[in-house]
C-alpha cells in the first residue's frame, strides 16, 4: 500500500476503488491503455455521456460531504467539466476519455489535499455552488447533444 493511499482517510477509501472501477479498471490486452466504466458508458449515443457526468458528479458530491474545501471541489468540477463537453464529440470524446480519466484525477486531488493538511472547508459552504454547478453542466451537457443531434438531423434529411 503506498504512502500516498495510508495519508487518506479509511472513509475516503472506497472513492479510490470507485474512481479506478470508472476509469482504470481494465486494461486493453497487449497494451499499458486502461479504462473503466466511464469509456465504455460513455460509447454509447448521448445518453451515455449524461450517465458518466451523473457518475462523476456524485462522486464530487460524496467529497464535498467528506470536506473537501470549495477551491478543490471547484478543480475538481473543472476536470469533470472538461471531461464531460469534450466527451460529448463524436469519437473524438470517446479517445480523449480513454486518457484524460478525470475520476482518477479528481481522487488524486482529493489524496493530496488530505497527504498536504489542507483538508477544511464547511460543506454547506460548498454544497449549494456545487449543486448549481452540476445543474449547470448538466444543462450545458444536454444543449449539446441536442445540438449534436439536431445538426445530424440537418445532414441526414
Amino acid at each position: 500500500m503506498s504512502q500516498e493511499i495510508k495519508a487518506t482517510p479509511a472513509e475516503l477509501r472506497g472513492l479510490d476503488a470507485y474512481s479506478k472501477l470508472l476509469d482504470s479498471k481494465f486494461r486493453i490486452p497487449g497494451t499499458d491503455i486502461r479504462f473503466g466504466l466511464d469509456f465504455l458508458i460513455g460509447l454509447v449515443p448521448f445518453g451515455g455521456d449524461i450517465l458518466s457526468f451523473l457518475f462523476s458528479a456524485g462522486m464530487v458530491l460524496t467529497m464535498t460531504r467528506h470536506g473537501a474545501s470549495g477551491a478543490l471541489v471547484g478543480r475538481m468540477l473543472g476536470n469533470i467539466f472538461l471531461d464531460t463537453v469534450v466527451g460529448a464529440v463524436p469519437i473524438l470524446g470517446d479517445i480523449f476519455d480513454l486518457f484524460y480519466k478525470a475520476n482518477r484525477r479528481n481522487y488524486r486531488l482529493l489524496e493530496a489535499h488530505y497527504a498536504e493538511g489542507k483538508h477544511q472547508g464547511s460543506v454547506w459552504k460548498v454544497l449549494i455552488p456545487v449543486f448549481i454547478a452540476l445543474v449547470l453542466l448538466f444543462i450545458i451537457c444536454v444543449w449539446l447533444i441536442v445540438f449534436v443531434v439536431q445538426r445530424l438531423w440537418t445532414l441526414l434529411s
